[in-house]
């Protein structure tokens, strides 16, 4: 664990979380890293599989949020560059806005300086009425 985080993890387990977590500031923004292994990419092309991208970015903005459960609601990302075997992706998902229990993050993803994945996720702190609230609040923006 990295000695720079503040914050304890509230909505997750660690071993849940995709990449190695190195900030924490709950309700605020999270950063985290991971090293592109085999496992992660397609074998003919050594390029990351999406989903493995969208994994870090979806559970990272879980972990900072300040709640016992936290499940994504909505997302809108751009893949902008590949990501290859061996690189390392650092990931920053920031708080923008608030309505009820619904949390709308900024996320965005780098390698070498280069953004991978940037866009919107949305996070619904309590899930039980998830369906109903969501669609009553529009994008909750």
């Amino acid at each position: 664990m990295a000695s720079d985080r503040q914050d304890d993890l509230r909505s997750l387990d660690e071993q849940d979380l995709v990449g190695r977590l190195i900030k924490l500031e709950l309700n605020r923004y999270a950063e985290s890293e991971l090293t592109i292994q085999p496992a992660h990419v397609f074998r003919r092309t050594n390029i990351v599989r999406g989903h493995v991208l969208f994994s870090q970015i979806n559970s990272l903005a879980i972990a900072l949020m300040d709640a016992d459960i936290a499940v994504t609601a909505k997302t809108e990302l751009r893949f902008a560059r590949p990501v290859h075997l061996g690189e390392t992706v650092r990931a920053r998902v920031d708080v923008i806005g608030e309505h009820g229990d619904i949390v709308r993050c900024r996320a965005v993803s780098h390698v070498h300086g280069e953004v991978a994945v940037q866009g919107v996720i949305w996070v619904h702190k309590d899930p039980s009425n998830l369906g109903a609230q969501f669609m009553d609040e529009g994008d909750a923006e």
